[in-house]
């Protein structure tokens, strides 16, 4: 279904998803420019973060799982109505969700922000009231997006994310200008932003038919269960990491958050699209109990390559990149680095996550989840023992986000069954890990410094670096070169 998503979409769509996921990347460099690497940047990215990410976990992913299915051929009508039926369980919810977090936002922000310091902890507080004011909006916007996916309009999807992040933008511009009352600037954006975009989402959805609808098929409560569970663990665990990284005292969860920005990049743009554009020809080959491995195959290869490139260009241009997007306004030389340093130890995270991208279509395709929300179950459990060990170093952390991520990946893998021997392509993965170790020695020797005159040619050297893992990859494996010109 995603898939279709992206081969239907044409070039139009999939510029306007690289322009919203480029303008997130703004929002963040606009947001380290005003706020720099402080408690009060820590305010910032809990207030403007929250609302969607409560919306993501609890309903994104779970409504395009269990939504699109059940649209799947049915009249107007009935689309209709569920449609209606699922959006007044989202805004109570979605109230249930704001209360609760209005009243109980100290707690909240005690385990959210625990390194936000004290005097900044009554605005931090306030805050919390906007972002409780978002949700309801927050999650009806998911709603209306996945009906929009269901229609096949990826203009009305992707130009919703445009509208929310060029307000949010203009909003920590102001705020960051406002010496006063910026949180209160901030939240008063935030809701605007989220307005904004459920005016654009509504204009662009399909007129309300005419005439009855049959009687709803309601889909069950454990089909909820397991999208959401399925949907909402991989986003939590990032999340979670954050979080406890804060623990480690004031700014350590902007500048966390920032490092994440490096990683999850590429990881949405390159990998994470490789195995949604697979999904059909995964789909057609292992439907019915069909066993031509060949889909898979190529797209664990092309997956794993991009993996690679990705994060030798990280490694090589790491602090240069840092510099780039953050190194504005009020980021210190001292958070750049610690941003440059977070962010290349989870680039090696990159190569598990690939194996899982392409793992969790196989997975999906034979009806097979279980073992995938296992697998992250144990390893956001990881994290949170982490927590309760004090273990809130953000470097520790992303290299323990890296061996979850391993294990997921291994259970995900495991759980495909022998079949999976046969499809992983032996010869991308050793080429493709001997190009990224010899890039990764390469950085090694030229160090992890911020030097200020050569940064540019730091970008060059993690460009060519990205390049030449990708050169090696397509020379030396077929199901490269295969997946290339599919």
């Amino acid at each position: 279904m995603i898939a279709r998503m992206f081969l239907r979409a044409g070039a139009l769509s999939l510029a306007l998803l690289l322009a919203s996921r480029l303008l997130g990347v703004v929002r963040e460099s606009a947001q380290a420019a005003a706020f720099g690497s402080g408690g009060l940047a820590d305010v910032a990215v809990l207030v403007l973060t929250l609302p969607d990410w409560l919306a993501s976990v609890v309903a994104s992913g779970a409504l395009a799982y269990v939504l699109l299915p059940a649209w799947g051929g049915q009249p107007p009508q009935q689309v209709a109505a569920l449609q209606r039926r699922v959006a007044t369980w989202a805004l109570v919810l979605g109230i249930v969700l704001a209360l609760l977090l209005a009243l109980a936002r100290d707690a909240v922000l005690a385990a959210l922000g625990a390194g936000i310091p004290s005097h900044l902890r009554g605005i931090a507080a306030g805050g919390l009231v906007w972002s409780a004011v978002a949700i309801p909006a927050a999650l009806l916007a998911a709603l209306w997006a996945t009906r929009l996916q269901h229609e096949r309009d990826f203009v009305g999807m992707y130009g919703a994310n445009l509208v929310v992040n060029g307000l949010l933008v203009a909003t920590i511009l102001v705020a960051g200008a406002h010496a006063g009352a910026p949180v209160t600037v901030l939240g008063i954006g935030l809701v605007i932003a989220m307005a904004g975009r459920l005016r654009w989402l509504g204009r662009r959805l399909p007129a309300v038919p005419s005439g009855a609808a049959a009687r709803i098929d309601w889909p069950t409560l454990p089909v909820w269960a397991w999208a959401w569970l399925s949907a909402g663990l991989p986003l939590a665990l990032p999340f979670v990491a954050r979080s406890v990284a804060s623990q480690a005292g004031e700014g350590a969860l902007a500048v966390f958050s920032y490092a994440w920005k490096l990683v999850e990049l590429p990881l949405i743009l390159a990998i994470q699209l490789v195995a949604s554009l697979a999904f059909p020809a995964i789909t057609r080959a292992l439907g019915e109990g069909g066993t031509d491995g060949a889909p898979v195959r190529r797209a664990f290869a092309l997956a794993w390559t991009l993996a690679c490139a990705a994060a030798a260009g990280l490694l090589l241009a790491g602090p240069a990149l840092a510099r780039l997007l953050f190194g504005w306004g009020r980021m210190t030389p001292e958070a750049l680095e610690q941003v440059a340093r977070w962010g290349m130890a989870g680039a090696w995270g990159l190569l598990p996550q690939a194996l899982t991208a392409v793992a969790l279509t196989v997975l999906a395709t034979r009806r097979r989840m279980a073992p995938a929300v296992v697998g992250y179950g144990l390893a956001l459990l990881a994290v949170l023992g982490a927590s309760a060990a004090g273990w809130n170093d953000g470097l520790r952390l992303m290299h323990l986000l890296n061996a979850c991520q391993a294990l997921v990946a291994a259970v995900c893998l495991l759980a495909i069954g022998p079949e999976c021997r046969r499809w992983l392509p032996w010869e991308t993965l050793v080429w493709g890990g001997a190009g990224l170790t010899l890039a990764a020695g390469v950085a090694a020797l030229l160090g992890h410094g911020l030097p200020s005159p050569g940064w540019a040619a730091q970008l060059a050297a993690g460009a060519v670096g990205a390049a030449l893992v990708l050169l090696l990859a397509a020379w030396r494996s077929g199901d490269v070169r295969e997946a290339l010109r599919r």
